[in-house]
C-alpha cells in the first residue's frame, strides 16, 4: 500500500501556511465581495488559496488541484488536491473566531490523505488512508455516545436557504426535537473533525462542495465513523447530502431524515 505520509506532511506545511497568514489578518479591515446574497469572499481568502496552491504544486508539480476560488487546468493526474483554503469565510468576516483550512489528497478517485487547521485554537486534524485520524499528534475516535436522544450534531444552512425549500429547515427541527442538542458553528469542515474527534456525536448538512468535506470525511471514516448520503447509501464528495456520525445513531439519523420533507431529504 503507497505510504502517504509524505503527501500529508507537505499539506501540514501550507495549512499552517495558510493558517498563520490568516491570523495577521484576523479582525481587520477586509475587501468583502459577494458570491450570491449570502456567500462572501474576502482577498484572505484568495491569499490563502494561492499559498496554498503554489506550496502544493511547487513540491507536486503534477497534480491536479479543485479549489473553491480559483479554476486550475487538469491533467488527469492520479493525484487531486481539494482545498477550501478558509472554511468560515462570513465568520471570518465578522470576526468570529471559528474557521479553519481544509485539504484533501485524492489517488486514483480515493480519499489518501487530510488536513484541517483550526490555526485560532493552534488545532491540526490530520488523516491518512488506514493510517488513523489525529489531532496535534494525538490518535483521533468517533464518540461511543448513543442513542440519538443522547447525542450532540453539527448541521449548517445553504447560501440559498431564503429561497429554496431543500433549506435544512425541517431537519434540523426534527432533530433539535430528537437529539440532546445542535450546534451550527459556521464550518462544515471543522463539524466533521469534531465528529472524528468524539466532540459531536454526528453531523449532516446539505449543498455541501467537494472542498468542504474531502479532509473531514477521511477523518470521520480514519476515527472508526460512518460517512453516507441522507438515504444511507455509499457516499462520494461530490454528493451534496451528507451524514457522518460515531456509527452508533447513523441509522436514527438517516430513519429521521428519511421521515423529514421537504427540507432538505430529497
Amino acid at each position: 500500500m503507497t505510504n502517504y505520509r509524505n503527501y500529508l506532511e507537505e499539506a501540514v506545511i501550507a495549512a499552517r501556511a495558510a493558517g498563520t497568514y490568516q491570523k495577521s489578518r484576523f479582525a481587520s479591515t477586509l475587501d468583502i465581495e459577494m458570491k450570491g446574497d449570502k456567500n462572501l469572499v474576502t482577498e484572505v481568502d484568495r491569499e490563502s488559496e494561492r499559498l496554498i496552491v503554489e506550496y502544493l504544486l511547487a513540491r507536486f508539480p503534477g497534480h491536479d488541484i479543485v479549489a473553491e476560488e480559483g479554476d486550475y487546468p487538469q491533467s488527469r493526474s492520479p493525484f487531486r488536491w481539494i482545498i477550501d483554503p478558509l472554511d468560515g469565510t462570513t465568520n471570518y468576516a465578522h470576526a468570529f473566531p471559528w474557521f479553519c483550512s481544509s485539504i484533501g489528497l485524492e489517488h486514483e478517485g480515493e480519499l489518501v490523505a487530510g488536513v484541517i487547521y483550526n490555526p485560532i485554537h493552534d488545532e491540526l486534524f490530520t488523516a491518512t488512508r488506514g493510517g488513523g485520524a489525529f489531532l496535534n499528534g494525538n490518535r483521533l475516535s468517533v464518540s461511543a455516545r448513543s442513542p440519538l436522544k443522547n447525542s450532540l450534531l453539527g448541521t449548517g444552512f445553504p447560501y440559498d436557504c431564503a429561497s429554496d425549500p431543500a433549506n435544512n429547515f425541517d431537519n434540523f427541527i426534527a432533530f433539535q426535537k430528537a437529539a440532546r442538542g445542535i450546534r451550527r458553528a459556521g464550518a462544515a469542515a471543522l463539524d466533521l473533525a469534531y465528529v472524528a474527534a468524539g466532540r459531536l456525536d454526528g453531523f449532516w448538512e446539505l449543498k455541501l462542495k467537494a472542498w468542504d468535506v474531502a479532509a473531514g470525511v477521511l477523518m470521520v471514516r480514519e476515527a472508526g465513523g460512518r460517512v453516507t448520503t441522507f438515504d444511507g447509501s455509499e457516499y462520494d464528495i461530490f454528493n451534496d447530502r451528507i451524514v457522518a456520525s460515531n456509527g452508533l445513531i447513523h441509522d436514527e439519523m438517516v430513519t429521521l431524515l428519511g421521515m423529514v420533507a421537504p427540507g432538505g431529504a430529497a
